[in-house]
């Protein structure tokens, strides 16, 4: 009898640190920090190389990247360089003695000027780019500004009152938009809807109560009649987001907890019970092929959503099946290819945030 104990300990102690070290590779703790910040630190004001994805006026409208964009001209593109922006106000607010704070304070003291951020105004108004960056960028923009205002740190003030007047103008731009959007954008990269409007709320909620209850409205116009989602034809070759995924996070966020879960039985039945039969972890087989790339972040993005409907469903079977997700590219992360060097520190860490809740 001592015997069969003592083998039942045993086996219940291997499962229990087995299932502590999975857990701990999850842990958004300073080691992760000091890998992830890196990535962003160095390309933040790395200028090239460089997509701009604008419309050309006329030939005054060719001017290097640093004058067309002065606070978020690295990164490759706009919207990356603002969300590792993102990533090291977050670093910075949960590592408040992070070796590296004073370097990291400096770019941001050199890029988020107000001089800087009304040029940035300028660019948006400009009646060939008033739709630049919509909504991906946008969305983004929202949350930085969200992670500056929720910062515990005497110059987070001075950022956010430089960056506000940009934010205002995002802002009444998404809203609108949302206006004019009769149908809903359900693609896996940038424009998709749902992932805009999901990250637009996090900010809203707290921050612009206009533009909160109007993203309300829009899920519920766009999103609540929908039911079976066709998880198993994902992913596309080039998608970073989860189409699926994406709505019900951020169904999750607008609608009540009995309101959505029935609402998720409908759009994705079965899903809660075997979510591993509806999705497998993305493979990427050339990380430096930009669009294939993508397939890392989808894996990123789609941990965040599994963890945040996990958690809110009490289902470790999506918070495990988020953890392989996260670990398939997290492990390769630092492969030498700019094309997700540039990027996917801010998917991995919003991830890892996610995880923690």
């Amino acid at each position: 009898m001592k015997l069969k104990i003592l083998v039942l300990f045993t086996f219940l102690s291997i499962v229990y640190n087995a299932k502590s070290q999975v857990n701990s590779l999850l842990n958004f703790d300073k080691h992760k920090a000091e890998y992830l910040y890196h990535f962003a630190y160095e390309c933040i004001d790395k200028e090239y190389p460089n997509k701009l994805g604008q419309v050309l006026g006329d030939d005054s409208y060719l001017s290097p990247p640093r004058d067309l964009h002065p606070a978020f001209y690295g990164c490759f593109d706009w919207h990356s360089s603002v969300h590792g922006h993102w990533t090291l106000v977050t670093i910075l607010n949960r590592f408040p003695d992070f070796e590296y704070r004073d370097e990291i304070l400096k770019k941001f003291q050199k890029n988020i000027t107000k001089e800087n951020i009304l040029t940035e105004v300028a660019y948006f108004n400009d009646e060939h780019n008033k739709d630049y960056e919509r909504t991906y960028g946008w969305a983004w923009l929202l949350k930085l500004d969200e992670a500056i205002l929720e910062w515990d740190n005497p110059e987070a003030k001075e950022l956010h009152e430089n960056l506000f007047p940009l934010v205002r103008l995002i802002s009444g731009k998404f809203s609108e938009f949302l206006d004019k959007l009769i149908y809903p954008i359900r693609i896996g990269e940038h424009s998709n809807i749902a992932f805009g409007m999901s990250f637009a709320y996090d900010y809203a909620k707290k921050y612009d109560t206009e533009l909160a209850s109007k993203i309300e409205q829009k899920a519920r116009e766009y999103y609540m009649k929908d039911c079976e989602c066709p998880l198993t034809w994902e992913p596309g070759g080039f998608d970073f987001l989860s189409p699926c995924l994406q709505e019900v996070s951020l169904m999750e966020k607008v609608l009540s907890k009995a309101e959505f879960e029935k609402w998720l039985k409908d759009f994705l039945p079965g899903f809660e019970k075997n979510p591993e039969k509806y999705l497998e972890v993305a493979v990427v087989t050339d990380r430096s092929d930009g669009k294939l790339a993508h397939l890392d972040g989808l894996n990123f993005s789609r941990a965040w959503c599994l963890f945040e409907i996990g958690h809110a469903l009490n289902n470790q079977k999506m918070i495990d099946l988020g953890e392989k997700h996260f670990n398939y590219s997290y492990e390769k992360m630092d492969s030498g290819e700019y094309a997700g060097a540039h990027w996917l520190a801010s998917f991995a860490s919003y991830a890892l945030i996610k995880y923690s809740l």
